[in-house]
């Protein structure tokens, strides 16, 4: 008799995270055409609009998880049992069918994960574009922060108006409101710059992990400063535009700055400011860091 010899069936050692990735893909496939759609036409609720920058965020985040699969796989095996909890949760919150908890259940599935295959380590490794997402899920946070930000809407206002005071238009600012040739202009919450902060400050975070300045808690903090500043500047003079149009009968351009592609495009263009400011910071920090040139001794000058 002949013994035949035995083959062992070996899965591929991935397998099972390129599974789990499909069944999440699957899952969310529907909720993230949702955002997507509701973004890009503008179709969602003001306050998930506040997320809109999730349009990049969400693919960058894809992207930085990608660049660390070597260091992913390379991490030993490790089910840690907080991942079988933030699972659990994930796995409530997306049965729930509320929508505000079927948002967060995403984030929330996906650090599981990372508990669940390789642990506290896994978690570290992926803990930034972790971030990026949780910042980009459509949560109620704006409805949270709008009772707050009336100093904000009166102190825009308030710039705007003396703003167009110097350029010799009657403005007269009531709280919130300007009133311009027996029009008014108010300075909602959302017209106030939130989203726009909201942005970039989330573009800076960006910013500052492609380019490596995350490691200078300095750079961070200058670059995260500069962009509440340029994001609240930007918004007074868009206001004070917006303004000027209302109130001289200049209806068709206020539509396409406030409604139209010409807000989209003042945008792109604060946001390139961040690059600015940035490539700025690197460069004073490189001047600073230049090592002095060396001086001549006496004995060479002999």
């Amino acid at each position: 008799m002949q013994s035949r010899s035995k083959i062992p069936i070996t899965l591929e050692p991935y397998f099972l995270d390129s599974v789990l990735v499909a069944l999440v893909l699957i899952l969310y496939a529907p909720l993230l055409i949702h955002w997507y759609d509701g973004w890009l036409n503008k179709s969602i609720s003001i306050e998930h609009e506040y997320f809109s920058h999730g349009l990049i965020g969400l693919p960058f985040a894809a992207y930085i998880i990608w660049t660390n699969r070597q260091q992913w796989r390379q991490l030993p095996e490790g089910v840690h049992p907080v991942g079988t909890a933030i699972l659990g949760l994930g796995g409530v919150f997306y049965l729930s069918g509320q929508s505000e908890l079927v948002n967060l259940s995403f984030p929330i599935i996906l650090a599981g994960l990372c508990f669940g295959l390789k642990g506290i380590a896994g978690f570290k490794l992926q803990s930034f574009p972790l971030l990026l997402i949780l910042l980009a899920t459509p949560t109620a946070m704006p409805y949270l922060i709008e009772p707050y930000i009336l100093p904000l809407q009166q102190f825009i206002a308030n710039v705007a108006g003396f703003i167009l005071v110097q350029f010799g238009l009657d403005v007269t600012v009531v709280g919130i409101n300007l009133f311009v040739g027996g029009r008014i202009v108010e300075v909602a919450p959302h017209c106030a710059g939130l989203k726009m902060l909201f942005t970039s400050l989330y573009v800076s975070l960006m910013l500052l992990y492609w380019s490596g300045a995350w490691l200078s808690r300095q750079k961070t903090i200058l670059l995260l400063s500069g962009a509440v500043l340029v994001s609240v500047s930007a918004n007074i003079i868009r206001n004070a535009i917006l303004t000027f149009f209302h109130g001289t009968g200049q209806d068709h351009a206020f539509h396409w700055l406030h409604d139209s592609w010409g807000g989209d495009l003042y945008s792109a263009c604060m946001l390139a400011m961040l690059i600015v400011l940035l490539n700025g910071i690197e460069k004073y920090y490189l001047d600073k860091s230049e090592p002095l040139a060396p001086t001549k001794n006496s004995l060479s000058e002999q």
